[in-house]
């Protein structure tokens, strides 16, 4: 078995962009004040952040290490421009797996449709940031 060629250091600075993308979009000044509404967040009771973090910078690891993975498979597949092959390797895994998962588990919750919204919406920012910056970063990083 052929594991395919990683650039780590992309790996790492989009698994890093998680972090800012997220501080951005769940900002007050963006859709923060959104978010806390629809997900009834009570923000007297939310506690340290440091758990949430931490946990968002491992997953973010496998997600970026994933997207790597898929568009280097991607890229030995089908050639071409392998920016665009991540891309397109983004929004393909996005929506296959982070969309549909999160829309069936908020009907199942009866989340209101505005959160599901907001939240597929920072996770396809999130996975073409990732794929811009793998994608720019090339293969392997010689």
């Amino acid at each position: 078995m052929t594991v395919p060629e990683i650039n780590w250091i992309a790996v790492i600075l989009a698994t890093l962009s998680t972090l800012i993308i997220g501080s951005v979009w769940y900002s007050k000044a963006v859709f923060g004040k959104r978010w806390i509404r629809l997900a009834k967040i009570d923000e007297s009771n939310m506690g340290s952040a440091v758990g949430p973090i931490v946990v968002t910078i491992v997953v973010s690891f496998i997600t970026a290490l994933v997207l790597a993975g898929a568009a280097a498979i991607a890229q030995n597949f089908y050639g071409g421009n392998f920016l665009v092959n991540t891309l397109v390797t983004a929004v393909i895994l996005w929506a296959g797996f982070t969309a549909a998962r999160v829309i069936t588990h908020d009907a199942f919750e009866r989340r209101p449709a505005g959160l599901t919204i907001l939240t597929i919406g920072h996770e396809l920012v999130t996975m073409l940031v990732m794929g811009l910056i793998i994608g720019l970063f090339g293969i392997s990083a010689a």
